[in-house]
């Protein structure tokens, strides 16, 4: 396993079945009364969020306290140390200094994570960076097709939004493509980067039109929080050419499904009725989450020292 993970770049079809095989048998640790494995006692992991997400933090924060690793949480609120004036590369060292064995970061700047895996000894985990990637969402995503449709080769995805914006976007169309699916993205021209038709996927403004040939209808919130200007007129307008309710559900084949990363703009992307649905994936994406992030800790700091499989480790009394 590599010692960082900063893109889905990095991963090939093997490395991503090792991780996705390996949060399996973690899946089933997680469901005995007592949830912990030993591994990584000892080990110290820290989350450094300069961004807030709350499901993300946690779900790292449990993943590593799930192996017995001690969790340090950093937060960049105004009462850390950055609103004192401390920069990235100081708490860098702050925590290189501590003997930290791993840093999961979630930062505003694209490339972050890169940098700072250049300044300390420890694993660093990208958790989101800018509009860049966000690699243990698309792995959890693709954890969670899986367990729907067993193979990936030649399955059809619609992922529709706000693309420009989406480092969830970037990183499942990696994940995907590498994979074996095929997939499209649809949107306002304005939400779509003009390089996307590079990516090896296919591009469409017309969602109703690709609908009835998806099997999965991956949607994107609209992330008005990182636009600097007006991309579109109304979430009124968005909501009726590329929304997601009860009546274009019914377009899709029945075997289809649904899926969003959170949070949830309903009424926009994604009706009520639908995120509730039978046919919706996002509450196994949640619960995936916990899975993935173990194996990913498991692997890149453990799971050499650990002899057998995942789910015959000793668990501690």
């Amino acid at each position: 396993m590599h010692k960082h993970l900063l893109s889905m770049d990095q991963l090939s079809a093997e490395d991503i079945t090792t991780i996705l095989d390996t949060a399996g048998s973690l899946r089933q640790v997680t469901s005995r009364p007592i949830k912990k494995l030993p591994t990584l006692r000892g080990r110290t992991v820290c989350n450094l969020f300069y961004e807030a997400s709350t499901r993300t933090r946690i779900s790292f924060e449990l993943a590593a306290k799930r192996l017995s690793a001690d969790v340090i949480n950093f937060s960049a609120d105004s009462k850390s140390s950055v609103a004192k004036g401390e920069g990235f590369k100081d708490t860098a060292w702050t925590l290189e200094a501590m003997g930290v064995d791993a840093i999961v970061v979630r930062h505003g700047s694209s490339g972050a994570p890169h940098q700072l895996s250049k300044w300390v000894q420890a694993s660093v985990i990208n958790a989101g960076d800018g509009s860049h990637e966000h690699p243990t969402q698309a792995l959890l995503d693709l954890y969670s097709i899986r367990e729907h449709f067993k193979d990936f080769e030649n399955l059809k995805v619609a992922i529709v939004g706000d693309i420009i914006s989406s480092r969830v976007a970037r990183s499942n169309v990696k994940g995907l493509v590498t994979m074996g699916a095929r997939v499209t993205l649809v949107g306002p021209p304005t939400l779509v980067p003009p390089e996307a038709a590079a990516w090896g996927v296919e591009v469409t403004t017309d969602l109703d039109a690709v609908l009835p040939e998806v099997d999965i209808c991956y949607l994107l919130r609209v992330q008005k929080e990182r636009q600097s200007e007006q991309l579109f007129p109304t979430d009124r307008e968005y909501a009726a050419l590329w929304g997601l309710d009860a009546k274009r559900l019914a377009k899709m084949h029945p075997e289809s499904v649904v899926m969003h990363p959170g949070p949830m703009n309903r009424g926009v992307e994604i009706s009520a009725e639908v995120s509730e649905s039978p046919r919706s994936l996002i509450l196994d994406q949640v619960a995936n989450g916990l899975a993935v992030r173990m194996s990913l800790l498991y692997l890149m700091l453990g799971g050499r020292e650990v002899e057998g499989s995942v789910a015959d480790a000793e668990v501690p009394a």
